[in-house]
């Protein structure tokens, strides 16, 4: 079971809502290799640059190849960045291998190989932003933090909110609510933060929530007001894949992962139009834009002859 050092306490501060969620956890929680109590803080941070924007499904066999290949912040450093692309594989957005990268060299250089646990340090740290410096902050060192993934945004949204679906952007107003509701607790507060997290991904899901199944179903004000829409729609962003500029990076990427030499132009751009000749496509210049993209982003780079990972 993860946490099972974290048990749940009688605390005058704690609310039934915090119980539900709390009690509902400790029975329905999956038990993932970073959440368990010997995950170094390097196997977490892994964890979460992984797990953005991709499922866990997706994320779990991958991060055990990464752990057991790389499994310090030293480790990853000396490695060369196609040996990194190569084993990011299909994960999606590879700018997040190399930032990972970069952050496992300054780990190295500026910590003593051991991920920082200060929030300052942590934030400064290449690619790491305010959820992920919060989350490691919170599962690998136990420390109080407000943790808001899309996850938790959301079921602090229906539940204390009574909104569909949280704003597209982040406000003071959803921070200080959510730092609100945060046990004061260390060691409470971790488990609550990655119970909600949970919860939002079993459950309390953004399409097809499972409210029957849900432990504080009636302390929720959205499901109280009769699941209203959500009011946000006309503002969100769609990213779609097929016929796209991301689908296109994405199947140069997997040419250049595919051969340790370098491409040809025209290689990559038959590869970036699926194997048709750019021209056919309804948009031709997209392999050339994607191909520029990805040299643009240190993805790709020039040689002699056509194109290499760097």
């Amino acid at each position: 079971m993860p946490f099972p050092h974290c048990q749940d306490v009688e605390r005058g501060d704690l609310t039934p809502l915090h119980h539900g969620v709390l009690a509902w956890y400790r029975e329905h929680a999956r038990d993932l290799p970073w959440r368990r109590p010997d995950a170094s803080a390097w196997a977490v941070l892994v964890s979460e640059v992984m797990l953005q924007q991709t499922p866990v499904v997706r994320v779990e066999p991958a991060w055990r190849a990464w752990m057991e290949r790389w499994p310090t912040p030293a480790a990853l450093a000396a490695a060369e960045p196609a040996e990194v692309l190569r084993a990011w594989d299909r994960l999606g957005y590879p700018r997040r291998a190399l930032r990972l990268r970069e952050c496992a060299a300054t780990i190295a250089a500026r910590h003593g190989g051991v991920v920082p646990e200060d929030e300052a340090e942590l934030l400064a740290l290449p690619g790491v932003g305010e959820y992920t410096a919060a989350a490691v902050r919170a599962f690998a060192y136990r420390r109080r933090a407000v943790v808001l993934d899309t996850n938790v945004r959301r079921v602090l949204g229906r539940v204390a909110d009574g909104v569909a679906l949280p704003p597209p952007s982040l406000g003071r107003a959803e921070r200080e609510r959510a730092a609100a509701l945060v046990p004061e607790d260390a060691e409470t507060s971790a488990r609550w933060n990655v119970a909600v997290m949970e919860l939002g991904a079993l459950v309390c899901t953004a399409r097809s929530p499972r409210c029957p199944e849900c432990p504080v179903q009636g302390r929720c004000a959205w499901l109280a007001a009769g699941h209203p829409e959500d009011a946000h729609a006309g503002r969100r962003r769609t990213q779609g894949w097929h016929g796209t500029d991301r689908q296109a990076r994405g199947r140069i990427m997997a040419a250049l992962r595919d051969t340790e030499g370098a491409l040809t132009q025209e290689e990559l751009l038959t590869a970036a139009a699926g194997g048709a000749a750019p021209e056919a496509l309804d948009d031709p210049a997209r392999p050339a834009r994607a191909l520029t993209s990805l040299v643009t982003d240190g993805l790709a780079v020039e040689v002699e002859g056509g194109y290499r990972l760097p």
